[in-house]
């Protein structure tokens, strides 16, 4: 990959130390010279290079599985070669000895998918053995337990703001549940891209490469000017890149960094729940649900270019459920019998409104999953 910047040799070697099966990497004709032709043509096409890394992750393991089997060419590929691959990830197993989810067999599939249909365009094949592939189902489940807005509370309180990380700290969680933006999305925040008088806050080239405004929240905007006053400074080593939120030597926050500072927060409180910067994203949509925004001013929030992916975020709110049940439900109560004139009728778009909010699918997060 072009973003790389370690030698040729360095790369084999490590390509061959985690994928062995994989030969002819020297062969523009093999599927692994093809396979990095095609990650290129992504960079060209303006795809991020998290994309791009994402596609070779799922990649490389078939072509090093498909190499454990001499087949280095993607001539030699039949659609029967790739049920036997589909299956080999059904039986796939994590260090844990669990079962690899559909969702991973999902996207594990739809990356080979797209790059046969980019082989076919190419002319690398007169016909696409993975045409006819057929990813598995996913199920939709509702997401695990929201946080509840007296837990985020109690994890915002965490933060020791006496020292210069703690204060840091409490502006993250602060920035993370008052505009529910993602973990790299935060991370690449710059000076330039908070102004802490006006209380807004500018995502620059987030997920799909789209830039959006956001509203940052009077408490929150609070802490960070807080921050920045007094914590950003101790910080800061002598060359500042600009990044807003700074570790513990004056660089900008990585992905690996950021996760388990926020998770610390939330193991103090006695939160199980699987996650980290994600839960105040799932916290900050539902809560807005429930107190009667409208799902579109959420959807802008989140950065989502459809309605059905900001249903992720929706969770049924059991009081209004428990409502909307003794009204229409025959045997819902034991004493009154519920009248069709006692049933209140609602327009289109307020039963629309309504079923969103009792809605819930399995989240989609931007970053893939490691096996």
């Amino acid at each position: 990959m072009p973003k790389a910047k370690r030698s040729k040799e360095e790369r084999s070697q490590s390509l061959l130390e985690n994928y062995p099966h994989i030969q002819h990497i020297d062969d523009d004709k093999a599927l692994y010279r093809l396979s990095q032709q095609y990650l290129e043509w992504l960079l060209v096409c303006n795809y991020s290079e998290r994309t791009t890394e994402t596609r070779e992750k799922s990649l490389l393991p078939f072509i090093d599985w498909c190499g454990q089997r001499q087949l280095f060419y993607p001539t030699q590929i039949t659609k029967q070669i790739l049920d036997r691959y589909q299956r080999s990830l059904f039986y796939r197993r994590k260090a844990n000895g669990e079962a690899v989810s559909f969702r991973f067999q999902h996207s594990q599939l739809t990356a080979i998918r797209v790059w046969f249909r980019w082989l076919m365009r190419q002319d690398y094949l007169t016909s696409n053995p993975a045409s006819e592939l057929q990813s598995p189902r996913i199920e939709k489940r509702l997401p695990q337990m929201i946080l509840s807005v007296r837990e985020v509370e109690l994890i915002l309180h965490q933060p020791d703001t006496t020292t210069a990380l703690g204060l840091r700290d409490r502006a993250i969680l602060e920035v993370l549940y008052s505009t529910g933006i993602r973990r790299m999305e935060l991370i690449n925040l710059r000076m330039g891209d908070v102004n802490v008088e006006e209380q807004t806050l500018s995502v620059r080239q987030g997920k799909g490469k789209k830039d959006r405004f956001l509203p940052l929240g009077e408490r929150a905007a609070a802490w960070v000017k807080k921050y920045l006053y007094e914590s950003r400074s101790e910080l800061c080593c002598a060359r500042d890149n600009g990044e807003l939120f700074l570790s513990r030597i004056g660089e900008g926050l990585s992905a690996h960094t950021l996760g388990p500072i926020v998770r610390d927060y939330i193991d103090k409180v006695g939160i199980t729940r699987v996650g980290a910067c994600h839960l105040f994203r799932h916290a900050m949509a539902t809560h807005m649900l429930e107190h009667g925004a409208d799902i579109r001013f959420i959807q802008a929030m989140l950065g989502h270019a459809e309605l059905s992916t900001t249903q992720i975020y929706t969770q049924v709110s059991v009081k209004k459920l428990r409502e909307i049940h003794a009204k229409t439900h025959p045997a819902a109560g034991l004493k009154k019998k519920v009248q069709e004139a006692d049933v209140e009728h609602v327009s289109v778009e307020e039963s629309e409104e309504m079923l969103l909010d009792m809605l819930a699918a399995e989240s989609v997060e931007e970053e893939a999953q490691v096996h």
